[in-house]
């Protein structure tokens, strides 16, 4: 018997195809299209409007660079807002940060987080009931833009690409409330695509950060399932920058926080190196 396939739908040149071995949900939610398969290497996979999001094989790559970076860059965040994220990954490993006094996670589609509770549980692995943990269903721009002056110290952003319902987390008045909610040595974080095939995500989103942050930049993670090369994840922040941290400094962080020895990809020398970018990444920064 054929076994039934489904195609990535991110670029029109080219696709990757996932077996689908089981089918475990496909909704069609108030704003895009949600789907969760099986798959007997990459385990479960959620896709959304057709684009692959994560997988349980490979999640640990981007969840923790999406995270750890950040929040080792930073030193000392106690206030994080997550926008986006609803499969629960990068909430997960913000709470692995014992100085973190809260995480505000902002999703504003409910369906994806019901659905990855129920089918995707290992991703999250019980970050909904932590105590430092708040969930909001809304609108990540709304809630930005209404939060007060210098309420957070690290803004994630884990969003879709620049099309459909992410489009306008890629925004110069996003960044602008960005800016005006972090502290004075804050800073963000957002996937940048992959600039192997996605160069203009990563130009276009550095040069409207810089009019808002003093400090712009990006490091790289290799995601297996984030296909044409590196995904890039841009970094900016206000005050000094922060992106040149030595090995020593990271790992005297990581393990105060009881966090270095425990990751699967993240590591203070991982963390150093991912910032020295390729000539052809590094080009698409101002």
């Amino acid at each position: 018997m054929s076994k039934q396939w489904i195609d990535e739908t991110l670029y029109d040149e080219w696709k990757q195809s996932f077996r689908v071995d089981k089918e475990l949900a496909h909704k069609q939610s108030d704003y895009q299209d949600i789907r969760i398969i099986e798959n007997e290497f990459y385990g479960r996979v959620l896709l959304l409007d057709g684009v692959t999001q994560i997988t349980e094989k490979d999640e640990f790559v981007y969840q923790e660079m999406l995270t750890h970076v950040p929040l080792f860059t930073h030193g000392n965040a106690k206030r994080v807002l997550i926008i986006g994220a609803g499969d629960g990954g990068v909430l997960r490993r913000v709470l692995q940060h014992p100085e973190v006094e809260k995480a505000t996670m902002v999703e504003i589609d409910g369906d994806v987080v019901s659905l990855s509770k129920e089918f995707l549980p290992k991703i999250s692995d019980g970050c909904w009931d932590n105590p430092r943990a708040e969930l909001i269903i809304g609108d990540g721009i709304r809630y930005v833009a209404d939060a007060k002056d210098e309420s957070f110290d690290v803004i994630i952003v884990d969003s879709t690409d620049p099309i459909g319902v992410g489009e306008v987390l890629f925004t110069d008045a996003f960044y602008r409330d960005c800016a005006r909610i972090l502290t004075s040595q804050g800073l963000i974080v957002n996937q940048c695509g992959v600039p192997f095939m996605q160069a203009d995500e990563l130009r276009e989103t550095s040069l409207r950060r810089a009019k808002f942050f003093s400090y712009v930049s990006a490091y790289v993670a290799a995601v297996p399932t984030y296909v044409g090369g590196f995904m890039t994840l841009g970094i900016a922040g206000k005050g000094k920058d922060q992106t040149r941290q030595s090995v020593d400094v990271i790992t005297e962080r990581a393990q105060k926080s009881g966090i270095l020895g425990k990751t699967k990809y993240w590591s203070p020398e991982v963390h150093a190196a991912s910032f020295c970018l390729p000539p052809y990444i590094q080009t698409q920064l101002p």
